[in-house]
């Protein structure tokens, strides 16, 4: 037997083993249910429609379900009190999502231990897994929205016609609030490296303890 015939068999095998492991079922959003918001984003130098709500700074952030590598689900409350850093990108397998993604990684080894970097497409969780294996991917966590699209929905995200995320930064601090948003203006553009880093970094700081002992140091007894 081929090897590409024997992946089509064990490919719905595996799936159905996610599946009864994890109470996931696919839910394919109605897009004329959701709100559309224009002139926000480009694609070819013409604007795309976006899907969902759009959320502000200084808002509570949503609360949304995503899933991981492993088909897990994971929602937003299960960071809380931490500062989040939540890097969004239309695909993996492109090239500026993938130094985006690759970026954040490297950066995230530096930032203090009360941030965590989040990076969240609507790749599925195969392919995420590959991704960040070959890529050595490994500092911060990936999730995927191709399950329920909820993230997306909630933070405005979906590109219609494409169900594809838009590149976007979103910073949500330690009680859950908005503090920085960017929506990157073209889709084929980076985002601002530096400036969504600086504003992460501003708003969770390194806390350095002093040592509160005042008693001089120890010396030695020098025989009389």
């Amino acid at each position: 037997m081929k090897l590409s015939t024997l992946n089509k068999l064990l490919f719905p095998l595996f799936f159905n083993t996610i599946a009864i492991s994890y109470p996931i079922q696919a839910y394919v959003f109605p897009e004329n249910t959701l709100t559309e918001t224009q002139n926000l984003v480009k694609a070819n130098n013409k604007f795309v429609t976006l899907l969902g709500n759009q959320v502000n700074l200084g808002e509570q952030a949503p609360n949304f379900n995503v899933v991981d590598k492993n088909f897990t689900p994971v929602q937003l409350s299960d960071f809380s009190g931490q500062t989040l850093l939540i890097s969004v990108v239309p695909s993996l397998d492109t090239g500026v999502c993938s130094i985006q993604t690759k970026r954040f990684n490297e950066e995230s080894a530096k930032l203090p231990k009360n941030i965590t970097v989040l990076t969240i497409s609507n790749d599925l969780p195969f392919a995420q897994k590959r991704f960040c294996k070959i890529e050595n991917v490994e500092q911060i966590k990936i999730f995927s929205d191709a399950v329920w699209h909820d993230f997306g929905a909630k933070y405005g995200l979906i590109i219609k016609n494409m169900g594809l995320l838009t590149r976007a930064i979103f910073i949500i601090d330690a009680q859950g609030k908005i503090k920085y948003k960017e929506l990157v203006e073209n889709i084929s553009q980076h985002p601002d490296y530096v400036k969504a880093l600086t504003a992460v970094k501003n708003l969770a700081p390194v806390i350095v303890l002093k040592n509160e002992s005042t008693a001089p140091p120890l010396t030695k007894q020098t025989k009389k």
